[in-house]
Order: C-alpha cells, then structure tokens, then sequence
C-alpha cells in the first residue's frame, strides 16, 4: 500500500497519487458496468473502495471510512442483483423507478445521513478537512449505490447531486485526479440515466424477484 500511495505523476501542480489514479479509474469501469446493468460492477467497485481506503486512511478518516461503507454496500448490491436477475429478456436485472414511499425514505436517510454524519466530522475535526460537503459526498454516495442495487433509476439522480459538490470538493483537497474522475462520472451517469430511464418502461419477466 505504500508504493500505491508514492507519486505517480504531477499535473497542474499538484501531485497525483498511484491510490488515487487507480482507485478512480476502477470506479469509473464499476459505473460504466453498472450502466449497462453487469453483475461484476459490484467487485470492481469493491476493489475500488479497497484502493481508495488506502489512498485516504491516515490523513482524510472521514472519506477512508467511507470507502469501508461503499465496500459494505458494494457486497449488498452483489447479493441483491444475483436475486434479482433475469428480470429482463436480456437476463440481467429490469431497472424500475422507485415509489413515491421509497423516494421519501432515501430523501429521508440522504438528509437525516448527512446530518448526523455532519455533526461527528464537526465534533472530530480530524476526521474531515471539511465536514459538511465531505458529510453529503459519504451519505449521497452511500444512497446512490443502495438505490442502484435495488435497481432504482433514481440512483442516477443521486450521483448526479454528488458531482455537483464532489469535483470541486475533490479540487481544494489536492485530489486533482479525483476532481477530473468526478466530472467523467457526470457524463458516465447521463448516458447510463437515459439507459435506464428507457428500460424501465419495459416491463419484468413474469415470476422474476423484485
């Protein structure tokens, strides 16, 4: 893990770390298979979380523990999606939009998350160089990835919101490659939203696991 952790390159004055460079690029594949619905986006995107752990344990706890989260959920959503697949005529799982009932429970979790996450980064400061946008990265991230292994389109929308803090979030704390890796997500997330927003009118086999 140190020499993941050495520098691989410098761009724009800041130096970008081999843990950083590889942790993101394997997010990336992870969301490009989740756009098109793969069960192997989950282990990457558990081999992911484990290189990032490494890249912030020691100076930013707050974001390492979070990665131990997203390896947790990134298990659940491997479980879920085996139950769940076949749904479609392709044999993968049939995305569907979430009921007005589940919309409010992750608005509920999303708010609730970020304020108790908020208040810990607060009171334990080195947790976290900046608790409230750090605090809505962790439980927005930690809400998408759990709407998309219950095969929600509205995890699209989620990712979206973290973008729009993340890039700039990621920029100020000299993780230049990840700030870049962010907007990459942007466009990755427009095209799998469309994707799924399409398939979602077609509807479930019959006998198939919600």
């Amino acid at each position: 893990m140190n020499s993941l952790n050495s520098v691989a390159f410098t761009a724009f004055g800041q130096q970008i770390l081999w843990s950083d460079m590889i942790g993101n690029i394997l997010g990336l594949i992870a969301l490009a298979l989740g756009a098109i619905r793969s069960l192997w986006n989950w282990p990457v995107q558990f081999l992911s979380g484990l290189v990032l752990f490494g890249a912030f344990v020691g100076h930013l706890t707050g974001s390492a523990g979070k990665q131990v989260i997203v390896m947790a959920v990134a298990a659940y959503g491997w479980w879920q999606w085996n139950r769940a697949k076949g749904q479609a005529a392709d044999g993968a799982i049939a995305p569907r939009f979430a009921t007005w009932r589940e919309r409010g429970y992750l608005l509920a979790g999303a708010a609730l998350g970020t304020l108790a996450v908020g208040g810990l980064f607060t009171a334990f400061p080195t947790l976290s160089w900046d608790p409230w946008p750090d605090a809505y990265i962790f439980t927005g991230t930690i809400v998408a990835m759990y709407a998309q292994a219950r095969g929600m389109v509205e995890f699209w929308f989620a990712w979206l919101l973290v973008d729009l803090v993340g890039v700039p979030l990621n920029f100020a704390n000299g993780y230049a490659f990840s700030g870049f890796v962010y907007i990459i997500y942007g466009a990755l997330v427009l095209w799998g939203m469309r994707d799924w927003w399409l398939r979602s009118r077609k509807p479930a086999l019959e006998g198939a696991p919600a």
